[in-house]
């Protein structure tokens, strides 16, 4: 919680519980295929561009590339990078575990092995969550549930009831204060649990079957288990209720409440926080920020309303389904059954190499990406990318200037924060420690206890220190990029920085469409409808005037309001259509939208410098209209439905089509590069523009 906000490009996934190692043997993996940057049989020019550009740009991917088994969503681009970086990444696992160089090797490298053991996951059995049931088991009395949560989190064992962690503080950045918040949900998102409709009521069914099965492989007769199950099923909708909304939560104000801890503790007096708090060894602080405070009063309700049994249930439950990936197979196989078949349509469980790899670099990126970086990311990659960046803000300086409902005052405000923007390409100035971490080669749970309480005390540790602004939310083989409000800075691990996102080789106009426009994505989030309540230091404050404010809400309400139209899965039998929630992905669709744009002005500015004309061809193409089409690319990809059904409720972000169409059609010049009639789909008589 050190970072309150980090706003990526993309989520490669969505969904509450990982998707964990397969339980079966697998084959060396394969390497992966190559990626053009610029891929034209991936045309399906049987479409007219100025009537569905995504599927124009998209339609022969789409229609060949259908979703392997083991995934959900398949992108041309993130997804396949994420592919041949996650395989880049096994051979140096796989190496550091077999014949590791350095302590640093050796560390990583056993962490992998333990991940891989599939056969020793087997042979241990419950054994190694056996201790938390016992602790549990123990439990006579609710009034005694946070001296437990406390003493189950010191251990490593999950804390799911609520969040606890230390944040900047959104008022004064400069500080590092404590902060508390919701949790305590299994279902991906609260809508699960309270939504009266067709297709909740079946997930919800299905759950409750899907917690029974748990509780009785765990040992529980059927009576039993359906005893436990009944009992998660009322506590986790109670927390849903207390829950506010993802959407909600999008607003800085929403979430930021500042209590002492005596107040703090009166919102919950059956919760013994200071017991709490004494566990898990944080430091001293006399306030915090209280997110959701109405959540804590409704836990300190059923402390009161639920009997003990039923919170040993609750609390059994969460070390059972956060360990269930890393248990037996049979453990294993329902869990995948559940999360990944039912709720996200996935055929086939993600294989181990993939998973142990994945699993190793969030345990231990910074130790982990020191090599990986050596290997794949030269120092030319990293001055190409400080030029671009640097053309990016100069056009979104431009950009500024000629805003049309913008006044002075307020335009003189924005360029001062563009300024203060602060740039990390690549890969972190100074690297983590991990020293403290201790990695034992047979001891896969183990290993995962103790690099949370790793994670927790590195976190906790910020408590009260200044900010060190040189710290990274994202590892270096990471396929994504982000922005932070607080630290007001643009982040691109070094995973991202490659074709088809930029290649050294090909012309600009393909380059800004790819990376282009995800730096100008990044730069945008810092005045989208969240990123503009925060000045150029990272304050949560109003800098626009009034007017200006007033101007920009209703701006924003244009794209929201848009995008609310678009269809996320169709309408088919007893199960409703869903369409896009735009306020829930106002701010990424801002930041698409604004990223295009800038994009667009860097390329004029490059193709000026160099000379050429942005109607100068190449293989059939206008440079236009291959920005254009380097950017849709981007986003081709193929999705579940039921991965699609969530993600519209999880996700901030459109899925592919919309980031595409929604952001071309708020755009004149796409329509001017296709020859579009003004009034056809791309090219609206009305369009919305923020920035």
């Amino acid at each position: 919680m050190n970072r309150l906000r980090i706003v990526p490009i993309v989520l490669l996934a969505a969904g509450s519980a990982a998707v964990a190692p397969a339980q079966q043997s697998d084959s060396e993996p394969s390497p992966p295929q190559a990626i053009k940057s610029f891929d034209a049989s991936a045309i399906d020019k049987s479409v007219d561009p100025c009537v569905d550009f995504y599927q124009f740009a998209c339609g022969n991917w789409v229609k060949e590339n259908p979703i392997p088994a083991d995934q959900v969503r398949w992108a041309r681009s993130f997804s396949l990078l994420a592919e041949r970086n996650r395989y880049l990444l096994w051979k140096d696992l796989n190496a550091a575990a077999t014949s590791p160089k350095t302590p640093l090797e050796k560390k990583y490298g056993d962490y992998f092995a333990a991940c891989m053991n599939s056969d020793l996951v087997n042979q241990k059995g419950l054994q190694p969550i056996e201790p938390a049931f016992k602790q549990i088991a123990e439990l006579n009395d609710a009034h005694r549930l946070a001296a437990l949560v406390g003493e189950l989190a010191e251990k490593g064992d999950p804390e799911n009831l609520f969040r606890f962690g230390v944040q900047q503080d959104e008022k004064d950045s400069s500080k590092q204060i404590a902060s508390v918040s919701q949790a305590g949900l299994s279902l991906p998102d609260r809508d699960y649990y309270i939504v009266d409709n067709k297709r909740f009521e079946n997930i919800r069914r299905e759950y409750v079957e899907h917690l029974t099965k748990m509780f009785t492989l765990a040992g529980d007769s059927p009576d039993e288990a359906a005893k436990e199950a009944a009992a998660v099923m009322q506590i986790e909708t109670a927390l849903a209720k207390a829950s506010t909304s993802r959407t909600e939560l999008r607003q800085p104000e929403n979430r930021y409440h500042i209590y002492t801890v005596a107040d703090f503790e009166k919102l919950a007096p059956d919760f013994d926080f200071a017991v709490y708090f004494k566990d898990v060894k944080v430091g001293s602080f006399d306030t915090l920020n209280v997110a959701t405070p109405d959540f804590f009063k409704e836990v300190n309700e059923l402390i009161a309303s639920e009997p003990v049994d039923a919170w040993k249930s609750y609390l059994r439950w969460h070390v059972l389904h956060t360990f269930a990936p890393n248990l037996p197979k049979a453990f294993f196989d329902e869990n995948f059954d559940f999360f990944g078949k039912t709720l996200q349509g996935q055929k086939e469980p993600t294989p181990r190499w993939k998973e142990c790899a994945m699993m190793t670099d969030r345990a231990l990126g910074e130790a982990v990406g020191q090599d990986w970086v050596k290997q794949n990311f030269p120092p030319a990659a990293k001055a190409s990318m400080d030029k671009l960046v640097a053309e990016l803000e100069k056009a979104m300086g431009e950009d500024i200037k000629t805003l049309p409902w913008m006044s002075d005052p307020t335009k003189q405000a924005a360029e001062e924060k563009l300024a203060m923007i602060r740039n990390k390409i690549g890969y972190p100035e100074h690297w983590r420690s991990y020293a403290a971490l201790k990695v034992e080669r047979d001891d896969l749970i183990g290993n995962l206890r103790r690099e949370a309480v790793f994670q927790r005390n590195w976190n906790l540790g910020h408590l009260g220190k200044p900010v060190d602004e040189k710290e990274w939310g994202m590892t270096p083989p990471t396929v994504n990029a982000y922005y932070e409000d607080s630290m007001n800075d643009i982040n691109f691990p070094a995973g991202i920085l490659q074709p088809p996102f930029f290649d050294p080789n090909i012309d600009p106009a393909v380059n800004y469409g790819g990376i282009g426009v995800v730096i100008g994505h990044e730069m945008t989030h810092g005045f989208d409808d969240q990123g503009a309540k925060y000045d150029g230091k990272g304050n949560l404050r109003q800098w626009q005037t009034d007017a200006d404010k007033k101007a920009f809400e209703e701006r924003t309400s244009c794209v929201a309001d848009e995008y609310s139209g678009f269809e996320a899965a169709p309408a088919h039998g007893d199960v409703s259509g869903q369409n896009l929630n735009g306020r829930l992905t106002l701010g990424e669709n801002t930041a698409d939208n604004g990223g295009l744009r800038i994009a667009y002005l860097a390329l004029l500015n490059t193709l000026a410098e160099e000379g050429k004309s942005i109607d100068e061809t190449i293989d059939g193409f206008t440079e236009g209209q291959r920005y254009f089409l380097g950017f849709a690319q981007v986003w081709c990809q193929n999705q579940t439905e039921q991965s699609a059904r969530q993600s519209a409720l999880v996700d901030p972000h459109s899925p592919g089509r919309w980031r595409v169409n929604g952001s071309v059609q708020n755009f004149d010049e796409f329509g001017k590069a296709f020859g579009c009639k003004k009034g056809q789909p791309m090219y609206p008589e009305n369009s919305c523009r923020v920035w």
